[in-house]
Formats: C-alpha cells, structure tokens, sequence
C-alpha cells in the first residue's frame, strides 16, 4: 500500500472512532461543532500513534482510541487557535472556522470539550492495562499543557509585541512546544502501548517535528492558499520571525531535509517493519497542505 493510501485508511479509521464517540453524546450544538472541528484533515499525528504501534506488533485496533485521543486535542487546539483573541482566522481546512461558522462562544465550549474527550477516549480497555492507559494520559497531558503545546503557543503570542524578533534558539524552542510536544506523543504512544523502550521514536520525533514546522514556515510563504485551506503569508504579515525569514528559503528547505534524515536515521534499531514511519517523514517535507 502506498503511503498516501496508508494515511488515508487510517484517518478513515480515526474518523469512525470519533464518529462512535459523538454519537454516544446528547444531539447538541455543540457537539455537532466538536465533529465539525474534527473531521477532515490529514491525521498525521493519529497515523504515527496507529503506525508506532504497529511496528512494535501491537494491532492497530488497540491503539486506535489514542490515536482518536491525539486528533481530538489537535482539533481542540486550532479551534482555540483560530480564534479572534490569537490568531483570529476564517477559513480552516478550507472551510470556515468553527467560530465564524457558529459563534465564538460556541467555538470555546467545543474545544473545551474535545480537550476533555481526548482523555476520555484515553480510558479506553482496548489500550491496555491501567498503568498504560495512566501513562498515556500524563503523556498526552505534559504535551497538550504548560509544558508542551499551551508554553508554545504562549511564547508564540508574547513574540508578537517583544521589542526584537526571536532568534533561530528561541524559535526552535517555542516550535518544539506548539507543534513538536503533541508530535512526540504521538510517536511515543505506540512504545508506551507496547511496553516498548520508546528512546528511538522519541528521537524520530524531536527531527519530524521541527522538520514539520519548517514546511509550515515554507508553505506559508510559497504554499497555494487552496490547497494548503486556509490564509498564507499571515507570520510575514504579523512580522513575526520564522525558520524562512530567519534562515532564507533555500537554507530553510536544507535544513528541514537533514532534519527528515536524521528522524530516518534515528528508526534504524526496528528495521524493515520502519518504512512507513520512514515513508512519514519524507512525506512531512513534501506536503503542499
């Protein structure tokens, strides 16, 4: 199976855990908005919890409500994000974003409440034994809170009023919160699942992550707007410093590429059964969305 079709069976596959989770809730506005936020994109960090585990011999069926877990805190976590109060956008996915479609008050309580879901759908038995599911929850956690993706997110909105612009340290380290901290998770969680030491994918991961946002950075200067379903050009617009501004385009796409090989590199103790995470990585580069 070719890497986009592996990615697409799996976001099917998350879709319809998350389906089954919304309709087991009262038929709300709210709740329909929480599935509007949800549906759609690429489910990459989903991918890598399905994939991890997989490798390491673990069905894929078992590690599918943390896989649902991760895209239900990445959805909460644009929903938030889109907001007037941070980055105040319209179109998400190439669609209106949640608050533009209701109202604001309605966008809050559904990220709020796909936050709450994700640990939730953590409880699961499918994962394993408490000590797992425990695990996973203080993972997801650390990630998605003040030491993860909230600090990146809070560097980001402090960096827009600071007399200078960040420098390339203090840029890595606020993308290593916002974007890389929910991407670890993901990686991790199949090790964590399996019992497995997960040192290697956390290394895999430390690389894809910032690889990751480099190609954001890019895109957001050369991307195509309908492709990429949302506003382009917004971080040059704010003046805010980014891998591109900071590193120039062609240094920024070399940099991104060693950092793809490196998160490779880093897969060789599992062999063979690593394509697909191998496959991931490359993927994260050459993306147009």
């Amino acid at each position: 199976m070719s890497f986009p079709a592996r990615l697409a069976a799996d976001a099917a596959l998350i879709q319809a855990r998350l389906d089954t989770a919304f309709a087991a809730k009262p038929d709300q506005a709210v709740i329909h908005a929480m599935a509007y936020a949800s549906a759609g994109g690429k489910r990459l960090r989903g991918f890598l919890v399905l994939e991890s585990a997989r490798m390491l011999g673990v069905e894929a069926s078992c590690a599918l409500p943390a896989a649902a877990a991760v895209e239900a805190m990445h959805a909460y976590s644009l929903v938030h994000d889109d907001l007037p109060a941070l980055d105040n956008d319209d179109l998400r996915r190439g669609l209106p974003t949640l608050h533009r479609k209701w109202d604001e008050a309605t966008a809050i309580l559904a990220g709020d409440a796909l936050q709450t879901l994700a640990f939730e759908l953590l409880t699961d038995p499918a994962l394993g034994a408490a000590e797992v599911r425990i695990a996973l929850v203080a993972g997801l956690a650390r990630a998605a809170g003040a030491d993860g993706m909230v600090y990146g997110q809070a560097l980001d909105i402090a960096a827009e009023t600071a007399a200078d612009p960040l420098t390339l340290a203090q840029i890595t380290a606020l993308q290593a919160g916002k974007t890389g901290a929910l991407i670890q998770f993901s990686a991790e969680a199949g090790a964590v699942i399996a019992g497995a030491d997960p040192a290697p994918l956390r290394a895999y991961a430390d690389a894809l992550g910032l690889a990751f946002q480099i190609a954001d950075d890019i895109l957001d200067v050369t991307g195509d707007a309908t492709k990429a379903g949302k506003r382009l050009q917004k971080d040059a617009q704010a003046g805010k410093a980014t891998f591109v501004s900071l590193l120039g385009l062609e240094a920024a796409r070399a940099r991104a590429t060693s950092l793809v090989a490196e998160a490779c590199d880093s897969l060789a103790p599992y062999g063979a059964p690593a394509r697909n995470l191998i496959d991931c990585a490359r993927f994260v580069i050459a993306r147009e969305s």
